[in-house]
């Protein structure tokens, strides 16, 4: 099975994105692309049994602009899938 994570825009602080092919425990997270820094806020886990669906993502008031991606990993921790790059300004 191919995972695949898409950002599908940024509104008044919240992420939205879809995915499929992401199993219960995935989780997803932030990534500074200039750095390849993970942040460790915001977290999201995949607890729906449905390996197809969407979610949304608020965004804390510290997070300096730049340009992201997200980054599903797996229930072992390893890489499952990334979005395309988004600005945050």
């Amino acid at each position: 099975m191919h995972s695949v994570i898409n950002f599908v825009g940024l509104e008044n602080g919240v992420i939205s994105a879809t995915y499929r092919n992401l199993m219960i425990k995935a989780k997803v997270v932030l990534v500074e692309q200039a750095s390849g820094v993970v942040l460790s806020y915001p977290v999201t886990t995949i607890s729906s049994p449905v390996p197809v669906g969407s979610l949304r993502i608020k965004l804390p008031g510290t997070i300096r602009p730049g340009t992201y991606y997200l980054k599903a990993l797996n229930a072992h921790g390893q890489d499952a899938a990334r979005s395309a790059e988004f600005h945050i300004g």
